[in-house]
């Protein structure tokens, strides 16, 4: 969802001339925002159909952590300069600021609630993400000065999710759980992703994602997908909090190999879509303003739209939209608080 920090800004769409973008990473990033925004559309088709049940908590189990990993990767950079420091203020606060008072006040105006609270602690839907990448970013020194930064991580996630009280404020609850993932990315080389882009990980990557759908359906009926959005401690999910110290790196496991499974599949070469993964963090913001206007006016009433063709319907459209708000025009439009430069606010420094 994010470029990389030290990248310079590409215009129209296309590269800047000193600099070639990474085909493969933007295919990635396109094809991630695609799955978010097809699962959170999809999600109210899953009551009653065990088939949309089965997929959705496929693409649940590993669409964010494949975020967090492909963040982390772009963050191994990351060293606290005022450069970094500029950008990661830029990109990641304050459009927080601006989207999380504009959901407050789209919420206030949809539901006729003018006393709904603006609270920059309390991340709105889909804006804890934002939150999330602050707090990882701003801690990367410390993960790349640890010898064994991953197992870390997860350990600290572990003991996060044992406690109803790491949730809240700035939702700190998926916050930890996601860290893991991040982690991992600022550990990984071109290299390692070299070896999911041949066609032996694409053979293998196959028949383990048709495994992981036919799972998901056998579970389907009684599983509860809140494992995966990670909001409550394991207390809050009617299990022993010790069960915590298991199942988060299970989960960490199953998102992995599917996070691998899904990489392997994506195409390296420049394709149509490639030039949309430079607006994802676009996409991502916009889109929540969408999907919570089908639940608030009720665009899901209609009966057809839960049959397999609508079905098909919904999934064609959560495609159409987020390609929409990842173009460019979009991107022009609103770069002044998704990506602003805010020169006058910084001393210049010549980095």
């Amino acid at each position: 969802m994010t470029t990389p920090p030290a990248a310079p800004r590409p215009r129209g769409g296309a590269a800047s001339a000193g600099r070639t973008r990474d085909a493969y990473f933007d295919n990635a990033k396109y094809l991630t925002i695609v799955l978010v925004a097809c699962g959170h559309a999809g999600e109210p088709l899953t009551y009653g159909s065990r088939a949309a049940t089965a997929i959705y908590l496929t693409v649940y189990a590993f669409h964010m952590p494949a975020f967090a990993l492909i963040s982390g990767y772009f963050s191994r950079s990351f060293d606290m300069g005022p450069g970094r420091l500029k950008r990661l203020l830029t990109g990641v606060v304050v459009p927080y600021i601006v989207f999380e008072v504009a959901y407050t006040l789209f919420y206030r105006w949809a539901q006729d609630d003018p006393g709904y609270p603006i609270s920059l602690l309390d991340p709105w839907y889909v804006m804890w993400f934002l939150v999330a990448l602050f707090v990882w970013r701003i801690t990367t020194p410390l993960w790349l000065s640890l010898r064994h930064p991953v197992p870390v991580a997860l350990a600290v996630s572990a003991l996060g999710s044992l406690s109803p009280d790491t949730g809240g404020d700035l939702a700190l609850q998926r916050v930890l759980a996601f860290l893991p993932f991040f982690v991992l990315g600022l550990t990984l080389r071109p290299d390692h992703f070299a070896r999911l882009r041949t066609r032996r990980a694409r053979r293998i990557a196959l028949p383990v994602g048709v495994g992981a759908l036919c799972a998901a359906y056998v579970v389907a009926p009684w599983f509860n997908a809140e494992w995966f959005y990670h909001r409550k401690s394991v207390a809050d999910l009617d299990v022993p909090r010790w069960a915590g110290l298991l199942t988060t790196p299970a989960l960490f496991a199953l998102a992995l190999v599917l996070t691998a499974c899904f990489l392997a599949w994506v195409p390296g070469r420049r394709t149509w879509f490639t030039t949309l993964g430079a607006g994802t963090m676009y996409g991502y913001l916009l889109h929540g303003f969408i999907i919570k206007s089908s639940r608030f006016w009720g665009w899901y009433d209609h009966p057809w739209l839960h049959t397999p063709l609508g079905e098909l319907t919904v999934t064609a459209a959560a495609v159409v939209m987020i390609t929409l708000l990842c173009t460019d025009p979009v991107r022009r439009v609103l770069r002044c608080v998704v990506e602003p430069r805010m020169a006058w606010a910084f001393r210049h420094t010549g980095k």
